[in-house]
């Protein structure tokens, strides 16, 4: 979820765990739905722009959902470390609890504001400090393209009138 948002941040009555399992079979209906979207707009020639947006959220949501399912599954805890393949003592997490795990951050700038500037003095600042992620990239693009295209993606047909049926 954004930003590291939780579900169970949202709704702080449901347990972690619980939480962590809807939403991993909340992806995988998800992309089933999207992969038949997908497969129908592929077949009604479609405007390939609505295509890509698809293909784009089917490929980043199938990214979260391999890591949701398996990643805890077949590989060791990474934090502050590189994950090992198979580890002997089994994965960090049974299926469908892993993490989602393809995050970059590009922290571009840093400083400590200087203790002069009022509410801000002596605390540092790092500017792009969120750290995301690949294959919400490729959602985001997807539902971005799906936005700013809809009107080119989304035609309206004329209604058929009465006189046009007698014809």
């Amino acid at each position: 979820m954004a930003m590291g948002t939780k579900f169970n941040d949202i709704l702080p009555f449901i347990e972690e765990d619980s939480a962590k399992l809807f939403l991993t079979l909340f992806r995988l209906i998800a992309i089933l739905g999207l992969g038949y979207w997908l497969l129908d707009s592929i077949k009604k020639n479609s405007p390939i722009l609505l295509s890509c947006a698809l293909a784009l959220i089917f490929a980043g949501a199938l990214g979260n959902i391999i890591d949701s399912v398996f990643y805890g599954f077949i590989f060791s805890d990474s934090y502050n470390s590189v994950a090992t393949l198979f580890p002997l003592e089994g994965g960090y997490a049974p299926l469908f609890y892993g993490h989602v795990v393809d995050m970059l951050q590009f922290p571009l700038v840093e400083w400590t504001w200087p203790n002069w500037v009022p509410v801000l003095g002596g605390d540092t600042f790092l500017f792009f400090q969120y750290i995301f992620n690949i294959a919400d990239t490729a959602i985001s693009t997807g539902v971005g393209i799906l936005i700013v295209f809809n009107k080119k993606i989304f035609k309206e047909e004329p209604l058929k009138t009465i006189e046009s049926f007698e014809e």
